[in-house]
This record gives C-alpha cells, structure tokens and sequence, in this order.
C-alpha cells in the first residue's frame, strides 16, 4: 500500500519572506571566504534571495588559491535555466566562472534576460596562469561587459585589465577605468582600493563622463579574502531590491565596513569578513578584558582592505 502525500496547510506569512532574487553565478570556495558563500551570506544579509549556481570550485585554503576546477558551460546553463523559467530574478551577479565557454554560456542567458541588471565582479587572477588569464579577461570583455550593468573591482585589477597600456606617470583615475569599460559597454563602474595618504582608501562609482558618489574609508591592518565578492554581491542585492544605484553603493561600502572591522581569521591564513555581523550578540565593553585571540597582529605595510 502506497501512502499519500499529505496536503500541507498555505502559510500566509511565507509571502513575507524577501521580495527580491538575485541569480550568482560563482565558483565553490570551500574556505567560506569568497566564491559563492560570500554572495549567498551577502546577499542575504542585506535582505535579498540568492539563488546560486555553481560554476566550479577552487583548491584553496585561507592563504592561497592552488588550483580552480570548472563546471563544463551546459551544467551552468541548465541550473541557471530551470531556475529562470520557476521564478522571477531581479539581478545577476557574476563573479569567477572559470573558462570563456561558462562566460559565454552567462551571457546568453543575460541576454534572454536583457532587462535585468548585471552586477560583474572581476577579482584577482594572479594565483592563475598568465595565457588562462588573457583568455578568461578577454572573453569577458566580448561577451560579458557589454550586458553588464555595474562593473566591480580593485583599482590596481582593473587597470592591468583595462588600461593594459597605460603610460601616463599618474595612476589611472577612475574615470579612466570607467571609460575603458564603457568601450565594451558598461555604463557604471565601481573602483575600489584607490590608495590614499595617511592609511586611507576611496572607492568611487563612475560613469564615463563623471563620478557619482565616492567614500573614503580607514584601511584595515589585515589581509582579508573575500572583500569584493561581498561588496559586489551586496551591490547586486540593493539593485534588486530597486535602491538608486548611489545609494546602493553607499549601503553596500558601509555593510563590507562593518564586516571587515568584525572580521576574523579561522584558519592559519588570511582574515575574512563577518557577514553576520547582525547576528551575534552584543557583548559588555570591559577594559580590563584581555584581547581577544582573533585580533588582528599583521604588519601595517602588508595590508588591504
């Protein structure tokens, strides 16, 4: 005798959940620092729905990355299809997919979608061998840039990538950068990591023509992992959820603030941020309390935010 399945009851207040879902396309990264776990706490965190689909993984620890294993392009299509055709998404996200098929496979889909924002993180390559290197860039500026909304990454990132040939004594501002990405059709870029004196960096959302909004912040005496793909991830979240985009900037550089001064280091390598930082409870201040075994101890002249 074959039991049947029990009708549950409709629960009302499970259309109180988030209102906004943002599809990531990213690779595994089981230290729990980058890679899709930093979107999908992220995106969460900041009241939005990920929905993930994984385009590899990384061989990594909190030190270094050795080693990155991808997804072939029809497995990242068919989780990104099924998902489409369920529900509505709001935005993309992309970050590290590993090969220029998986690039190419994101950007049919983007443009079968072609009225959702794209948010594209571009990240440090140089664990990477420098032709896979040329190859993944390159295909992300034919295929990917010109359906991105919003271009995220470090200054000194980006300039390699963009102004490969950059020859004036100044550090390419970014505007520079922004027209660079524009070239490939990308309306707003977000540079980050613009070295400042006295231990300060800015980070500046730009079009070609002007700059929108830029905040400045005190650099952290730490190495973090993770940083951009939670900016970006957060970015991508407040677009969702239809924030102005200097707005969401804004909400977004302010979140990865508060998750990088709670960062923590649970391995032997690198920090990374707190994510949830809301979450914990709060704690009496007590001078006398010895410092805490997760305090940071690195050298000021090794750091980035």
């Amino acid at each position: 005798m074959t039991a049947s399945t029990p009708t549950l009851p409709v629960n009302e207040s499970l259309e109180e959940g988030p209102s906004a879902c943002v599809m990531v396309f990213n690779a595994n990264d089981p230290s729990g620092a980058a890679g899709l776990t930093a979107d999908v706490m992220a995106i969460a965190s900041v009241g939005a729905h990920a929905l993930a689909i994984v385009t590899g993984s990384y061989a990594r620890d909190t030190s270094a990355v050795y080693d990155h294993f991808a997804f072939d392009d029809e497995a990242v299509s068919e989780q990104a299809r099924v998902i489409l055709e369920d529900m509505p998404v709001q935005a993309f996200k992309v970050g590290f997919v590993g090969t220029p098929e998986n690039l190419s496979a994101i950007a049919e889909l983007a443009s079968d979608y072609a009225d959702v924002p794209m948010v594209t993180y571009m990240p440090d390559l140089s664990w990477w061998q420098e032709d896979q290197i040329d190859l993944y860039q390159d295909a992300c500026t034919e295929l990917l840039l010109p359906q991105t909304t919003v271009l995220v990454g470090n200054h000194s990132t980006l300039s390699r990538w963009l102004l490969p040939d950059w020859s004036s004594e100044r550090s390419p501002s970014a505007r520079d950068i922004a027209r660079a990405a524009n070239e490939f059709g990308v309306p707003y870029t977000l540079v980050t990591g613009i070295a400042l004196p006295d231990q300060f960096i800015d980070n500046v959302l730009s079009s070609p023509t002007s700059v929108l909004c830029s905040h400045k912040f005190e650099r952290f005496e730490a190495v973090f992992n993770g940083a951009g793909e939670t900016l970006s991830a957060a970015v991508a979240a407040l677009i969702a959820s239809e924030t102005e985009l200097t707005e969401c900037v804004a909400e977004a550089l302010s979140y990865l603030d508060r998750c990088l001064e709670d960062g923590f280091r649970p391995g032997m390598g690198n920090a990374q941020p707190d994510r949830l930082f809301w979450a914990h409870a709060e704690e009496d201040d007590d001078e006398d309390e010895p410092a805490s075994e997760s305090s940071f101890e690195i050298s000021p002249n090794d750091t980035r935010h």
